[in-house]
């Protein structure tokens, strides 16, 4: 028999920490399984490098495993532990609430939606970051008007940090601001994560009550990037109201939610959900289907934040750097600012019922 480190785990899920129900590998104190031949090492996580029980966790372990795969195993001696305090700093530890806006498909008003809600959250008096992971595709800088933006850097400590350029009460970062706008971006993967990892670390964002991540359509190594990075709090899908669009909602949603990335999905925006021309403002055209994105939800079973109409003065003004959202009173406005709202109210309940998200773990084989 192979061993490999999932059945290290599981046989090591027999072992509780003392005077708790709760076993040391669902507390994710067993970390850094490392293999080789008959030998087996692992860290152990503790809370105080001082606390007695360690010895007896460690005692446990060794027992176990040699009961498990049989007195060959190597292990007496090879089991380090490291107390939590001397552990990576958390990343982003002033950021309350990463929130992630991803479609299905591309052409729904992804981006549009985002740096609208983005807005919005800050006309209320929160302070909000937006960084534009569509690494292949940064519409960001163009939408706030910011196409000659350039960041600035920061030395802090050893590290060049990134200043975020600020505009409508958002901080804002693509990277778009470091390429030739006119140039075509060709990255492997591990580049454009990477990018999407400096964006994220090598920044100074500073105390945030938002952080939106507007994703790339679809699903890619980019959305595992990101919640391999930070702890995302939850998702918000885009979609548009016709079946080609609410079929691919279904592949987004099933990601968020798979066994090994669990990330609430906090509900669907239905975006271009009916048409408006300017000059009959009281009349609605749904060209696209009516309340699709609405059934999707219910289907889901996921809350349903919203309809946003389309209208020429949406595309207009993504195309002059001046968003919808920055003009009260609009119908526009008007329609963001109530999506936006019930996307405070669905984080907040969120936050009441669940557990924080935990990073992705990368399982060594």
């Amino acid at each position: 028999m192979v061993l490999q480190p999932k059945d290290i785990k599981d046989a090591l899920r027999t072992v509780n920490v003392p005077g708790s129900n709760e076993n040391i590998v669902d507390l994710d104190m067993v970390q850094e399984i490392r293999i080789e031949g008959k030998k087996v090492s692992f860290t152990l996580v503790v809370q105080r490098s001082n606390d007695p029980n360690n010895t007896i966790i460690k005692s446990q372990c060794v027992q176990t495993l040699l009961r498990t795969f049989g007195k060959d195993i190597d292990i007496a001696g090879n089991i380090s532990t490291r107390s939590v305090h001397d552990m990576e700093r958390p990343i982003l530890p002033g950021v309350q609430n990463i929130i992630a806006v991803a479609s299905g498909k591309g052409g729904v008003g992804k981006s549009t939606v985002a740096v609208n809600l983005a807005i919005s959250l800050a006309n209320t008096g929160a302070s909000v970051g937006l960084i534009d992971a569509d690494i292949f595709g940064p519409s960001i800088p163009i939408m706030f008007g910011e196409k000659d933006g350039r960041p600035t850097g920061e030395k802090v400590g050893n590290r060049d940090m990134i200043i975020p350029l600020e505009k409508y009460g958002v901080k804002i970062l693509s990277i778009g601001f470091f390429v030739n706008p006119e140039d075509a971006l060709v990255w492997r993967g591990p580049m454009a994560s990477n990018a999407l990892k400096q964006l994220i670390v090598d920044t100074l964002w500073g105390p945030l009550d938002y952080l939106l991540i507007d994703l790339p359509p679809g699903t890619s190594d980019i959305h595992l990037t990101l919640m391999q990075t930070v702890p995302v709090t939850g998702a918000v899908i885009v979609t548009t109201p016709q079946d080609v669009a609410l079929a691919d909602v279904i592949k987004g949603v099933n990601m968020f939610r798979g066994k090994s990335v669990d990330v609430p999905v906090l509900g669907l925006i239905e975006n271009m959900a009916w048409f408006t021309p300017a000059e009959l403002p009281e009349n609605k055209y749904y060209i696209f289907g009516k309340e699709g994105g609405k059934r999707m939800a219910e289907r889901l079973g996921i809350p349903f934040l919203g309809e946003i109409p389309i209208v020429q003065s949406i595309r207009e003004g993504g195309d002059e750097g001046v968003p919808a959202s920055t003009k009260p009173g609009t119908v526009t406005c008007e329609a963001f600012n109530a999506v936006c709202q019930n996307v405070i109210d669905v984080i907040a309940e969120r936050n009441q019922n669940l557990d924080p998200t935990k990073k992705i773990k990368v399982e060594r084989k």
